[in-house]
């Protein structure tokens, strides 16, 4: 049986595609999407044409849901992640295989600390998901699911292809997080913005505010002796450039960074609209915090937590663009 723990909107979507497709799949999350699931079911979608409904998923909001797992998909906001270790500690066989399918780059080493016991594997999802109520979660852009290569995993890898999600392993994934959580840095800015992905994404201004917070990270990383893997085949280094041509000619370049479905915003937008903390901390705060550790600095990306923390507290949300450059 696999459990997705914490099964919010890349929880659902994840363990959606694995019970299609004939898993054992058990949800563990909160009751709101717990009572839309069990009034609607599971309905899992994408941006490809994928369709696929689960009548009567099980559902359930209490941790002992996990204690049969054979495989735990940790789903968790990253903030959640000592709180879901320590729920999970009394509850799984020695042995399990845990995943931490989460943003940032620390999570994994979070549920190490505290399940001892269980085998801790670092993991990545590579898409965006839109929860759009009625028990209906959407992929919105391309990517897959990625983690580290170890045996326990083996005996998982069908499950994962026949739901058409096959679980990419790396030798070193640490690389490839750094790398998704250069993209990552534009969760900010796409909830300051307050416009869908793709339409943030073709206004050159910010672009430009994405590319300095990479450029920060980019030294930071330099400094820490982390290496970021390519992406979608383009040089990390490069992309920062990319993102200030003018927009029609990046329209052309990077056709495959705005080939996302319309209405998809970042996972940042969602939590401030729906009144949530966010990630903020394990995103533009991780650059923010290894700089500092490193000896280098960060400014855009502390400005950026800020604003986002500010608007957690119920600030007006704060465009990162001056008002007078923005169309």
């Amino acid at each position: 049986m696999i459990c997705v723990y914490g099964a919010g909107s890349i929880g659902c979507y994840v363990g959606g595609r694995l019970a299609a497709a004939g898993a054992d799949v058990v949800f563990v999350g909160r009751e709101r999407i717990a009572a839309e699931v069990r009034a609607s079911g599971l309905h899992v979608t994408d941006l490809d044409g994928a369709d696929e409904r689960i009548a009567h998923p099980r559902y359930e909001t209490g941790p002992a849901a996990a204690a049969d797992a054979d495989l735990v998909l940790v789903t968790v906001k990253s903030g959640a992640t000592a709180d879901a270790a320590a729920q999970l500690a009394p509850l799984l066989r020695p042995g399990t295989p845990v995943v931490s399918l989460q943003n940032g780059l620390r999570n994994a080493a979070v549920l190490r600390a505290g399940l001892p016991g269980a085998e801790v594997v670092p993991g990545m999802v590579a898409f965006n998901v839109v929860h759009r109520g009625g028990g209906r979660f959407h992929r919105g852009t391309g990517g897959g699911l990625e983690a580290q290569a170890h045996p326990a995993l083996a005996p998982f890898l069908d499950d994962f292809a026949r739901a058409a999600m096959p679980l990419a392993l790396h030798e070193d994934l640490l690389g490839v997080q750094a790398a998704k959580l250069l993209l990552n840095l534009n969760n900010a800015v796409n909830a300051l913005s307050g416009l869908p992905l793709r339409t943030e994404l073709s206004q050159r201004d910010y672009r430009r505010v994405l590319a300095r917070a990479q450029r920060e990270a980019l030294a930071a990383y330099r400094a820490a002796g982390i290496r970021p893997a390519k992406a979608a085949g383009a040089d990390p280094r490069l992309v920062p450039y990319v993102l200030g041509l003018p927009d029609a000619l990046f329209a052309r370049i990077a056709a495959r960074m705005l080939a996302v479905d319309p209405h998809a915003r970042s996972s940042t937008y969602d939590d401030l609209a729906a009144g949530r903390p966010t990630e903020v901390d394990h995103l533009n705060g991780e650059i923010a915090a290894l700089a500092a550790e490193h000896g280098t600095t960060a400014p855009v990306n502390e400005r950026l937590t800020a604003l986002v923390h500010a608007a957690e507290a119920g600030a007006a949300a704060t465009s990162p663009v001056p008002s007078s450059s923005r169309p």
